[in-house]
């Protein structure tokens, strides 16, 4: 296959190298100069300078030949143009695109994105399929500063449901970093952020006060 790379930061290099040396051709299309120049060093001339959302610059990359466009810069509206032009103006039959703001999924979905590729989502899901369903579940301790990282589910008769954060006396050392809602997706807390039912929050704690923070968020 034909597959056209925007970007050539660290996920565009490694992406093409597993490409190429599964035999694809491929070109990469990058709009800083010294990446390109570096790319060229390691893998020969499968780069081209240049923005990757452009039409002129996809038509000199042969566009209207590509089987597949993947677009992984860090710029979610640049992932998106570019996989728009190539589809709508080239007729590139399939396009993937990175997406850094987990937000802008559905917007990639609904304008046509064949595949959307999210590292947060990704995670995130991963968390949600292997933890057990506990009421305070470990992910990883920090031996050294004595602090875990856990995942504590908040069902519809937990005391901190309908609480903000703020109102809420934490156990030293404790810190809710990051809520996940089915409702609304994973946000990270304000101090006035809501506590609600269904909520799985990602928390650290000093591993003495594990037990407390479960107490006060749970019961």
């Amino acid at each position: 296959m034909y597959i056209i790379v925007i970007g050539g930061g660290k996920v565009g290099y490694y992406l093409s190298f597993a490409l190429l040396s599964k035999g694809h051709e491929v070109l990469i299309i990058e709009r800083e100069a010294g990446k390109c120049k570096a790319i060229a060093e390691d893998l020969g001339s499968v780069v081209m300078h240049g923005d990757g959302a452009e039409v002129r610059t996809l038509e000199d990359a042969g566009a209207g030949r590509a089987d597949l466009l993947i677009a992984v810069t860090r710029r979610d509206e640049v992932n998106l143009v570019a996989c728009q032009v190539a589809k709508h103006k080239f007729g590139v039959r399939r396009t993937i695109a990175r997406v850094s703001n987990p937000k802008d999924e559905a917007l990639f979905k609904m304008l046509g994105i064949d595949v959307t590729v999210s590292s947060t989502s990704l995670i995130l899901e991963q968390i949600e399929e292997r933890l057990p369903r506990h009421s305070l579940a470990h992910l990883f301790g920090l031996e050294e500063g004595g602090l875990e990282l856990v995942e504590v589910n908040i069902e519809k008769e937990s005391p901190s449901v309908g609480k903000k954060i703020s109102d809420m006396s934490l156990p030293a050392g404790s810190l809710i970093c990051l809520v996940i809602s089915a409702k609304k997706g994973p946000k990270v807390p304000a101090s006035n952020s809501i506590i609600e039912a269904g909520d799985h929050l990602i928390a650290v704690t000093k591993t003495e006060n594990e037990d407390a923070l479960k107490a006060t968020l749970t019961g």
